[in-house]
């Protein structure tokens, strides 16, 4: 097989994947016949074909996918114009924390953040899939340890936490979370968090308030969180 039809091939299953795609899994296309330094460069000179489009190739923490450029993004939320999901401050901490300061036990983040966190709310980050027990403290009631895990990359377009900047305080990692969110054309996702988890989530001085967009899928509202401080 040339290099041209090996390129079609390779973009053809990208494209029609609905997850990314490891170059391991990838040689599967070719019966083995194509050897993962041609893969990473025939991958490479897709990109390089794709420079100029909406859409680019990108490797992320699970393996490599098309997906729209950042400055496609007004134009496709045109397509969509329900309000983006919003998160509670203490979300955005609770998520930074983890993320800088990981593994690290539901006692640590509390340490950090000055205030208790519901266990609710770590519990709606498993559910989203961004973090997972990956172990427990050797200490008096062996904690869980919190970690991310490769779909939170993958949801904000990374391919390492070696990617993230260093910031020094929870509030900075916190705006970056939420700028991440906010600017990552790939990411659509919401936390389903019913209205009776209002005051559960409250945890961090922030007034928040619980709104019911509507029926904007099958799956039922979306609901999302605005906070405004007291």
């Amino acid at each position: 097989m040339n290099t041209a039809d090996a390129k079609r091939v390779l973009e053809t299953a990208l494209i029609c994947s609905q997850q990314p795609l490891l170059v391991r899994d990838m040689r599967v296309l070719f019966d083995d016949g194509l050897g993962l330094d041609t893969l990473k460069t025939l991958l490479q000179e897709l990109q390089q074909d794709w420079a100029q489009r909406g859409v680019e190739l990108v490797s992320v923490a699970t393996g490599w996918r098309f997906q729209s450029r950042p400055e496609m993004r007004e134009y496709l939320d045109r397509l969509h114009p329900e309000k983006p999901p919003r998160y509670t401050r203490a979300t955005l901490e609770t998520l930074a924390i983890i993320a800088y300061r990981q593994p690290v036990t539901r006692g640590d983040i509390e340490d950090i953040r000055g205030v208790t966190v519901n266990s609710l709310l770590l519990k709606q980050l498993e559910d989203r899939g961004w973090v997972e027990v990956i172990g427990h403290r050797e200490a008096i009631g062996r904690p869980a340890l919190f970690a991310t895990t490769k779909h939170f990359l993958d949801d904000l377009g990374l391919e390492s936490l070696d990617q993230l900047p260093l910031l020094d305080t929870p509030t900075q990692q916190a705006g970056l979370m939420e700028t991440l969110i906010a600017s990552e054309p790939a990411f659509q996702a919401e936390l389903d968090i019913p209205a009776a988890l209002d005051a559960a989530l409250n945890d961090s001085g922030v007034a928040t308030e619980v709104v019911a967009t509507g029926d904007v899928s099958s799956d039922g509202e979306l609901f999302i969180l605005t906070g405004t401080q007291p």
